[in-house]
């Protein structure tokens, strides 16, 4: 359903905390403007976690209707809460998004028929598009590929996005699941090697900075083109590795900021980028021309 580069979109906040709507209508543009594949809403990235459930729906719902269906949006609903999943995912149904994308719950260590429960019963109670994200480096569950191949049995799971890092995962979910399950990378660092292997796109943090050069590298992955992708990336290399010095969206909510697309809010337990870090981030952007 969705192909290409995918940015995991910050939310951009005002210094007090509060979410900053018109920020975040530059960005949608932009990124429009860009030939950015998908947004995806309220995501790790988006600072999900620190939010409420009523400002939750409402940046879905504005991020909704601020794409007015020029560019799909993804709204991320997963909690560890099986309840509150649902009833984030109603929300983002109600709002009109796209798909859903659904962590696997963090910090209660479900088992794999947990995880299996857990997403069917989701899927089975609001009839929108969803994906599963797997992201054990944050959420201590690892969603292996077996139980990915299940949950692809039911109509409405289309795709799973993959953020170990791991390439071997891809072909294994890909041998399980067959070619008409959406696989997607969620680490930048092996994002164009995972196109090249067959994956259907990347949902990008990286892509918040550089969203047309994202674009145009995940263009040519997907075409097969691995010298001209290689190209496009080698400038970013810096970028997909800096922009996790700090827990992410810390990096990437700095460098925007120094770039004037949002201001420097961020909300607790998050802080801002350490200053030991600024010149690193800095470097990086030098590299991939955007300073």
């Amino acid at each position: 359903m969705f192909r290409g580069s995918m940015v995991a979109l910050v939310t951009p906040m005002h210094l007090d905390g509060s979410v900053d709507f018109d920020s975040l209508s530059k960005l949608i543009e932009w990124h429009i403007d860009s030939g950015t594949a998908a947004i995806v809403s309220m995501g790790t990235t988006g600072e999900s976690a620190t939010l409420d459930e009523h400002e939750h729906c409402e940046v879905i719902r504005r991020t909704v209707e601020m794409a007015n269906n020029r560019i799909p949006v993804i709204a991320g609903t997963g909690a560890n809460s099986t309840t509150e999943a649902i009833t984030l995912t109603r929300c983002a149904m109600q709002a009109g998004a796209d798909a859903c994308l659904l962590v696997t719950p963090y910090y209660n260590k479900p088992t794999q028929e947990g995880l299996y429960q857990h997403h069917k019963l989701i899927a089975e109670t609001v009839p929108i598009p969803q994906i599963l994200y797997n992201v054990p480096g944050r959420t201590a569950c690892d969603m292996l590929p077996p139980t990915v191949a299940r949950l692809a049995a039911i109509s409405n799971i289309i795709g799973v996005k993959e953020a170990t890092g791991e390439l071997s995962r891809l072909s294994e979910i890909r041998q399980l699941c067959g070619d008409d399950f959406d696989i997607y990378s969620g680490d930048d660092e092996t994002g164009l090697e995972f196109l090249l292997q067959g994956g259907n796109g990347v949902i990008s943090v990286t892509n918040n900075v550089v969203p047309r050069e994202m674009a145009e590298m995940c263009a040519a992955a997907l075409a097969g083109d691995r010298d001209t992708a290689e190209r496009i990336n080698q400038p970013l290399m810096g970028l997909h590795s800096k922009l996790f010095v700090e827990a992410n969206p810390i990096p990437v909510k700095w460098v925007l900021a120094e770039m004037g697309k949002i201001p420097a809010g961020i909300r607790l337990p998050l802080t801002p980028l350490s200053e030991q870090y600024h010149e690193t981030l800095r470097e990086a952007m030098r590299q991939a021309g955007v300073l």
